[in-house]
Parts: C-alpha cells; structure tokens; sequence
C-alpha cells in the first residue's frame, strides 16, 4: 500500500483531541492504533480530507513511501539477503490508479521478485500515518487510517503452486486483506503440508476489533491456525487481543498451548519478548526478554530526521532474514535469540528514516549500514 506519512503532529493538541477514541472500535483514533477511514468518517462525522486539514493545518505529506507490513518486512529481508541464494517473491495486487503506478515504480527499485503483484479491482489501498516524535516520553508514536481499498479484493486462489513450493512462507499484516486474513486456518495448513516453515507477523486487527470489541480477534475460522505457525511476530496489544488475555504471561501460554512453534512480542521501545517450544524448529526457550540496542537508542537520543513507522515491520524483517541465513548455513535448529538479535537491530534502525521502507543506492549499503550497531548489541548483551 501507499503511506502518506505526516510528522510532528502533536497527539495531545486541542484540534486533535475532538478525534480521540472513546471506546475500543469506535472508529476514533488511538496512538499506535489502526483505524479504516470509512469509520473514522462515521465516527468523527466529517469528510475524511477535512479532517485532515485540520489535523495537518494543510500540509502536504512529508513523504509518499512503500507501506504495508507485508512488503516493508520482505524489503528488509530482501536487502539482509543480498548476494545469496535467497529469492524473495511478494504477492499482493494494487488498483489500476495512479497510486499503482506510483507502489509498482517503487517496488521495481527493490531486492523483491514482484512478478506476483497483480492488478485487482478497487483503488490501491493506502495508508494516513500521523506520527509524534514527542509522544511517549519521547519515544514516538503512530496513528493509522487505512483505506483498504483492493486489498479487500485480493483472493486466496491468487496463492498459487509456486507461493507453497517456498522454503519459507510469511503472511504478513493479513488483517488488511480480509479473504486470506478469514482463510488462515487452511492456507496455513497447506503450507505446512507442503513442507514450508510459516511465520505470520500481525498487524492491528481493526474489522474485528470493531465488530467484536470485547472478545478476542480471529486468526481465521479457529484456533486451529496456531498449531502450523512455525514463529509468530506480533506485538504487545495485538498479542493480548488475538489470546483475549490480560498479561503477556498468560497470552504467551495461550500461543504455545495451542500449539505455536515460537513467539516474537514487541513492545515499542521496551523489551522484546521471546519464547519457544522444543518441538519447534528453534532450540527450546523458556521465556526470555532482550534489551533493545542501547548504541540505536544514544544515536536517536542526539537527533534525527526519521519516525517509527515501520519498525516492527523491519523487525520482522530482520528476523525474517537471519532465521532464512541460519537455514542457509546448514542449521538443523534454529536460534530463536540470534534472529531477534537482528529484528532488533532492524526496527531500531528504521527510526533513522522516514517510512517503512529505505531505498538503497547499491545492493549491501543497508546491512553494512547496520553491521556496526549489530556488533555492538553483541557487547552490549555481553556485558549485560
């Protein structure tokens, strides 16, 4: 999808307060959340483009970027896995509109194999992202409004024989693609019928949310779909609202009771936590939290340009990568800590650009860009 990315939009001001969420799926905004535009029209009771003049005083857009947190995170991995063996292939469609044209121009100066993104009915979705450096004591926040738009009309046949003959599958943000987000349950268990280690990184779940607010969210028609989820990434809110728990304790034992091979919950610029089963394909760990990088978080604290969109996408990305290299190198079981290493290091370090997604100039110049921080988290974990 299309982010129209807006910074320094203050969440606390007085314009902004009158579109404040008063209950969970109002359609009303909240910091961190996803709304669809369509109910935030129903809920603030005014067309959506004045409403953003207002929000925004009538500033255009600081930057048009490659959004979704499907693709972002294949970008990533895509970029960690330059100069291997690895293909990265995305299927998705888009909108015959000039927003299409614009995502299919972007995505051809990418690593990705686009050859399965296909044109289907409706405009090309897009996404508002209203960020506040100054939010959270600093930390940054975001708010999305999403405009579904094709996405809704991306099917589940458009999954072909190639999509389940990969090493690896990810479903990534299909909450924003309501056809396979509803058929979960199958598709994942085709995947692993055909022998492909399936991860599924979620994204805020705002349909169900607004149709079931006080009950847990669906990941397709049952719990069954957990049982052939080889490493689920997710974070804290949506972690707790797909289990219908109330702590992180209790939403992790629901994730491996029902059969989760390995859990990945991030928390902004908290601790990530991690844990893992020993039938998994990772080595067995218990519950366990990782810092994040302290080297990211000096660098950030001097000043930057950049935002926090996108930094559980390249998280996921980033872990993405590393668990694709250790498979590549041979390793029988994989090391869960090791890929969350460089999920770390890969949403930290999207803090230092604007949007989801960075462009290179030359193939490597992101990881190289990356390595240094890397090896510091490595002392940092050391001596810690």
């Amino acid at each position: 999808m299309v982010d129209l990315l807006y910074n320094n939009i203050c969440f606390s001001s007085l314009s902004f307060s009158s579109y404040i969420s008063k209950k969970r799926g109002d359609g009303g905004l909240t910091p961190g959340q996803l709304v669809f535009t369509s109910e935030f029209e129903k809920f603030s009771g005014h067309d959506f483009q004045m409403v953003m003049n207002d929000l925004t005083k009538g500033k255009p857009a600081d930057k048009i970027n490659i959004g979704g947190p499907g693709i972002v995170a294949l970008i990533h991995a895509s970029q960690m896995l330059e100069n291997t063996d690895c293909e990265i292939r995305f299927y998705g469609g888009y909108g015959n509109d000039k927003d299409g044209i614009l995502l299919k121009d972007l995505l051809n100066k990418t690593p990705v194999n686009m050859d399965n993104y296909m044109l289907v009915e409706g405009v090309t979705p897009s996404t508002v992202v209203l960020s506040d450096p100054d939010f959270n004591d600093g930390s940054g926040e975001r708010i999305f409004i999403n405009s579904i738009g094709a996405a809704g009309n991306y099917l589940p046949e458009y999954l072909d024989e190639e999509f389940f003959s990969s090493d690896v599958v990810v479903f990534g943000g299909t909450a924003l693609v309501p056809s396979i987000h509803d058929e979960l349950t199958e598709l994942l268990a085709r995947a692993k019928s055909e022998g492909c280690i399936t991860v599924v990184n979620t994204v805020f779940d705002f349909r169900n949310e607004k149709a079931n607010p006080d009950k847990k969210w669906p990941l397709g028609k049952d719990d069954k779909s957990y049982r052939n989820i080889d490493l689920l990434i997710t974070n804290m809110d949506e972690a707790l609202r797909l289990s219908g728990k109330v702590s992180l304790t209790e939403a992790l034992e629901f994730f491996m009771k029902h059969g989760t091979g390995a859990v990945l919950v991030t928390n902004g610029a908290k601790n990530v936590n991690l844990i893992s089963d020993k039938e998994s394909i990772f080595y067995k760990s218990e519950f366990a939290e990782m810092p994040v990088s302290a080297a990211i978080t000096t660098e950030l604290n001097k000043g930057h340009v950049g935002d926090t969109t996108g930094c559980g996408d390249n998280c996921a990305g980033g872990v993405i990568a590393n668990l694709v290299s250790q498979l590549q190198d041979g390793s029988a079981i994989l090391n869960l800590k090791e890929a969350c290493m460089w999920g770390i290091i890969s949403g930290g370090f999207s803090c230092f650009y604007m949007g989801g997604t960075y462009f290179q100039d030359k193939p490597g110049e992101k990881r190289k860009l990356m390595i240094p921080f890397y090896e510091e988290y490595i002392k940092q974990l050391n001596n810690g």
